[in-house]
């Protein structure tokens, strides 16, 4: 890579922090589409991780109007603030929470949920104190633990982050989504050769998703290796998902310049 590629790294990663700890404390779609629960949903046309914007937006549309029916009713505010946050609509999905954790306040689950809905919206340090609420001593949860590296890292306190993700392997050993966490920590510190390691190691382990592969593309695309990030965007996914995660990738990398830069840097790399 040129030196003037690698110039562009530090500003590069500062603009893209927010983002990339977003999607370490809620995955990115793939995985967020998973956390729906069941119960008291309504029967959706169908699955939720084949549903594009439009159709995900519908669907909060009807979990809405489930919620509203019963805003007492657990299963159905999880639900709805999830599919919120998943369309961007992060202050929303927080008012949902906080209904949610007033009527179960010594749930982990809801508790943990209304962490990440704070984070989503910016309440850093409130989220912070939430997860850690959510969490008990004799009965450690490893993703909670991996919530609180992910806010940790937004916060800049990534010693503290990376105490956290390894305490959550420990519970959960070779977690891919833990193991992404920690390797988009490296990333954040502008350590891309120690996140790829993490990255990849996340890719190769069972149950890895596409939002795994989708951070390992973009530490690989931030290292100058264009064509083998689109190809890690791309693999296993349908052509709209595809398209999606490589727009995603250069929407990310074409910050001040940088896809273009980074993409000429790219024609003379031998790494």
């Amino acid at each position: 890579m040129t030196t003037e590629a690698t110039s562009l790294l530090p500003r590069l990663i500062q603009g893209t922090a927010v983002a990339l700890v977003a999607l370490s404390i809620a995955g990115c779609a793939g995985q967020q589409k998973k956390e729906l629960t069941t119960g008291s949903i309504p029967t959706l046309s169908k699955p939720v991780q084949s549903m594009n914007a439009t159709e995900l937006s519908q669907a909060a549309e009807s979990i809405g109007q489930a919620y509203e029916r019963n805003p007492k009713d657990r299963e159905a505010g999880l639900n709805y603030a999830n599919l919120l946050r998943m369309t961007g609509r992060n202050e929303q999905a927080l008012a949902v929470m906080q209904q949610v954790a007033i009527n179960h306040p010594s749930d982990r689950e809801v508790l943990g949920a209304y962490g990440k809905a704070q984070a989503a919206a910016g309440q850093l340090e409130q989220a912070l104190a939430t997860i850690s609420r959510a969490q008990t001593p004799d009965r450690p949860d490893w993703k909670l633990k991996s919530a609180e590296g992910a806010v940790l890292d937004q916060l800049g306190r990534s010693s503290e982050a990376r105490l956290k993700y390894r305490e959550a392997l420990d519970l959960r050993p070779n977690e891919p989504s833990v193991l992404s966490n920690l390797g988009m920590s490296y990333l954040l510190t502008k350590d891309l050769r120690t996140a790829e390691t993490y990255l990849k190691s996340a890719v190769d382990q069972p149950g890895a998703d596409s939002s795994v592969r989708q951070n390992l593309a973009l530490a690989v695309g931030l290292q100058g290796r264009f064509q083998e990030a689109e190809t890690i965007a791309r693999q296993e996914l349908t052509a709209e998902q595809a398209e999606a995660n490589v727009a995603y990738l250069r929407s990310m990398l074409s910050q001040q310049g940088a896809w273009k830069q980074l993409a000429k840097a790219d024609d003379g790399n031998t790494n």
